[in-house]
């Protein structure tokens, strides 16, 4: 009903009879969130759940430039579902883009990129992270990371964000690539990961290349932290944005 009521379609979400939908209270405190409290019960889809979701998949495929598979940890996203996600794609030609959740190892063998946060990246690698502030390019310990994860998850690109201290982009057979924050006050950082991984997309998918999707995806991300709760980023922000900085050049 909410989805409905803002315009946004519903016509293929699943329902699932007995399954409560998740909702999360955020406690907010002079406009910074406190803490979050989810209210929810985890289960993993059944066999004949998992034909329902490939089915409506495999009827929008042909609609489709790239599907991002977001993993919040509460069961739905299971490895027979992500090979099975990844072969419909591959048939169809479309990109595929991952925000991952380490507490549910998946091979994401195919897929064009994989996001992590940099507590994410650590912990997917199996590497301590030393915290010591140094520049990302000179951060020997984050740079293995992206090399370990570009090996294990076989993909073209692994986006890594460092909060304040912007992304860094490790794509196979090219040197990294650092891409300073652009948040000028940071409010709110929920949804900043999702506006990550949705602009990176959004971007690949309209032909831009990596370096230039991940300059926009931060630009877009700057812009969501400074608004309070989840927001939405207007394409005029992100213009405005993007004219403010200078790069990545970008058109409509």
């Amino acid at each position: 009903q909410t989805l409905g009521d803002n315009g946004i379609g519903v016509a293929h979400l699943l329902e699932v009879p007995g399954f409560p939908t998740i909702t999360k209270t955020r406690v907010v405190a002079r406009h910074q969130q406190v803490v979050r409290i989810d209210h929810e019960r985890k289960t993993k889809p059944d066999a004949s759940q998992i034909e329902r979701i490939l089915a409506e998949l495999k009827s929008l495929a042909p609609s489709l430039d790239g599907i991002i598979i977001e993993d919040y940890g509460k069961g739905l996203v299971t490895q027979d579902l992500v090979d099975a996600v990844c072969a419909v794609a591959k048939e169809a030609g479309v990109l595929v883009t991952v925000d991952p959740n380490p507490k549910n190892p998946i091979a994401w063998a195919g897929v064009a990129t994989v996001k992590p946060n940099r507590i994410e990246a650590f912990q997917e690698a199996g590497i301590e992270d030393p915290h010591d502030g140094t520049a990302p390019l000179e951060d020997e310990a984050l740079l293995e990371v992206g090399r370990r994860l570009l090996e294990k998850w076989r993909s073209d690109h692994v986006l890594i964000t460092l909060g304040e201290q912007g992304m860094l982009l490790m794509s196979a057979g090219s040197d990294p690539f650092h891409i300073p924050t652009m948040a000028k006050e940071v409010f709110d950082v929920s949804g900043a990961g999702d506006t990550a991984i949705a602009v990176f997309t959004m971007a690949l998918c309209a032909g831009a290349d990596a370096r230039v999707a991940a300059q926009l995806s931060n630009q877009a991300s700057g812009i969501v932290v400074g608004k309070l709760g989840t927001a939405p980023v207007e394409r005029g922000e992100l213009r405005k944005a993007v004219a403010a900085a200078g790069n990545p050049p970008v058109s409509e």
